[in-house]
């Protein structure tokens, strides 16, 4: 891989690892609700999660989700249902604990499995897949450098979101602040929903 390629790919993974999306978007409210060490488990989830989906579309599962138009489908619709039921639960909650008692918590477990449902990080491993690596001589090492690439941008990323929801917790626990932002928080996640079904 040459440096254009690199510097190609370091610009893709800034875009899509920091633009808002489902993954940036739990991990600033899960943050904001339970503070950041409760929320690690998720931020830790993602990259884990958006790799074994790499590794799955380098592999040819990508070829067939896209040849396959009810497969296609039925992952965007469990991922929009997925989205629409974490955003209603969001909606909710007002005061800082309460997201837990309203099953708001999204587990590893969960976090991983959300990646396979996440419109936007199959749409980011397609292309990597087909850009990158796909029919390359080197197909290998160009995957043995765009994974941790990958892998690293999905942490910071979702680090990073985390980080500012816990900064806001304190200021976020005074009055309605926490349900506004909750709010806010849930309308990214149905805006997202809404996006995934015109992909």
């Amino acid at each position: 891989m040459n440096w254009q390629e690199f510097t190609a790919l370091l610009v893709l993974a800034t875009a899509m690892s920091f633009s808002p999306g489902p993954n940036t978007t739990l991990s600033t409210a899960l943050a904001a609700n339970g503070g950041l060490p409760r929320a690690m488990r998720f931020v830790i989830a993602v990259p884990v999660g958006w790799t074994l989906l790499l590794v799955l579309c380098a592999a040819g599962l990508g070829a067939l989700v896209v040849a396959v138009p009810p497969l296609r489908l039925a992952i965007k619709g469990l991922g929009i249902a997925y989205l629409l039921w974490l955003a209603w639960k969001l909606s909710g909650s007002g005061t800082l604990g309460r997201a837990d008692s309203a099953n708001l918590t999204v587990g590893f477990g969960q976090g991983v499995m959300l990646q396979f449902v996440n419109i936007k990080a199959w749409l980011l491993a397609l292309t990597l897949v087909a850009g990158w690596i796909a029919g390359q001589p080197d197909a290998l090492g160009r995957f043995a450098i765009v994974a941790p690439v990958m892998l690293t941008y999905a942490f910071a990323s979702n680090f990073t979101y985390a980080l500012v929801g816990a900064l806001l917790r304190e200021w976020l626990a005074k009055g309605a602040r926490l349900l506004w932002f909750n709010r806010a928080m849930a309308a990214v996640l149905v805006l997202t929903a809404w996006w995934m079904v015109g992909v």
